[in-house]
C-alpha cells in the first residue's frame, strides 16, 4: 500500500546521501553535516505530510505504524545529546538497520575495527583439551550491550543447571573486572592481569584461557555465528546456540574420523600380519 506524497525527495534525497557520503569520505565533517541536516529535513516532511494523509484512516495507521516509528527514530536521534536522569538512554532511540532495527553499535577498542553491529554472545569452554577438542559448553546472545562482567550473575548459574556441576574456577579476560558473579563465586573468578591470589597452578591454568580464541574465531567464521540470517531478537539467540552446537558436532565428527581411522589401522595391520605367517 502506498500513498502519493506532495512530495517524496526520492530524487533530491538520493543526491544528498551521495554528497553526504562524499563529503564524510573526504573528511569535510562541516559540508557532511550540513548535508545530514537537509537529509533530515526531508525526512521530516515526508513524516509529517504521510501523518497528515493517513489521520483518522485506522486501517492506514495500522499499516504505517512501524514504518512511521521507525523513520520518526531516525529523525529523532542525536549522538551528541546527553542522556536525562531517569530517562532511558538516547542510544537505544538510535536505528543502524532498518529491516532489523534490534541491531546494536558495539564497541571493540580495536583500530583496525572499532566498531561491531549485532548483538553480544557469551561464549564458554572447557579449560583443559578434551581428546575431540575444545567443546563450547555455554552460548548465549546478550541483547542491551551489558558490560562484560555484568553478565556472569546470569552465566554461570546457566552452566552450573546445564552440566550439572558445581565449577572450580573460572578465567576470563581483563573486561570482566568489577564482575557480579554469584557470591559462592566471588574468589573463583579470575580475570587477566589480576596480581592478587595467583598461585603457580592458577597461572598455568589462566594461560590456557587464550585458547578461547580460536573457538569463537571458528564459531564465527565457519558456523554463521558472525552473520546471522534469522530475524528478531529471538533469532539472535537462536542463531548463538546453533552455532555453538554446529562447532561441537565438528569436533565430535573429527574425533569420531579419528577413532576410526585408527581403528582402521589396527585391522588392517592385523589382517596383514596373520597373512605373512599363514604364508611363512
Amino acid at each position: 500500500m502506498a500513498l502519493s506524497c506532495a512530495k517524496s525527495y526520492r530524487r533530491v534525497g538520493k543526491f544528498a546521501l551521495i554528497k553526504q557520503q562524499r563529503y564524510a569520505h573526504a573528511k569535510q565533517f562541516k559540508r557532511a553535516r550540513r548535508a545530514l541536516k537537509t537529509l533530515k529535513t526531508y525526512l521530516g516532511r515526508v513524516i509529517r505530510d504521510v501523518g497528515r494523509r493517513i489521520a483518522g484512516n485506522d486501517r492506514l495507521e495500522d499499516a504505517f505504524a512501524k514504518e512511521l516509528m521507525l523513520a520518526r527514530r531516525v529523525h529523532a536521534e542525536n549522538k551528541n545529546l546527553r542522556p536525562v536522569k531517569g530517562a532511558p538512554a538516547r542510544a537505544d532511540l538510535r536505528v543502524f538497520s532498518l529491516h532489523a532495527p534490534e541491531v546494536e553499535c558495539i564497541g571493540k577498542g580495536k583500530a583496525h575495527q572499532p566498531y561491531e553491529f549485532g548483538v553480544k554472545v557469551s561464549v564458554a569452554t572447557t579449560l583443559k583439551h578434551s581428546k575431540g577438542g575444545q567443546f563450547i559448553v555455554h552460548a548465549k546472545a546478550l541483547p542491551g550491550k551489558p558490560y562484560d562482567g555484568h553478565t556472569l550473575g546470569t552465566v554461570i548459574p546457566e552452566i552450573e543447571k546445564q552440566i550439572g556441576l558445581s565449577l572450580k574456577r573460572v578465567f576470563c579476560d581483563a573486561g570482566y573486572k568489577g564482575h557480579n558473579a554469584p557470591q559462592e563465586y566471588r574468589f573463583k573468578v579470575y580475570t587477566a592481569g589480576q596480581k592478587r591470589r595467583m598461585t603457580d597452578a592458577i597461572k598455568r591454568e589462566m594461560r590456557r584461557r587464550a585458547a578461547i580464541e580460536p573457538v569463537i574465531g571458528h564459531a564465527k567464521s565457519d558456523h554463521r555465528m558472525g552473520r546471522n540470517y534469522l530475524a528478531g531478537q529471538a533469532g539472535d539467540a537462536i542463531n548463538a546456540v546453533l552455532a555453538a552446537a554446529g562447532y561441537n558436532f565438528r569436533r565430535l565428527l573429527a574425533w569420531l574420523s579419528l577413532l576410526l581411522s585408527a581403528i582402521w589401522r589396527t585391522l588392517t595391520t592385523l589382517g596383514r600380519s596373520q597373512t605373512i605367517a599363514a604364508a611363512a
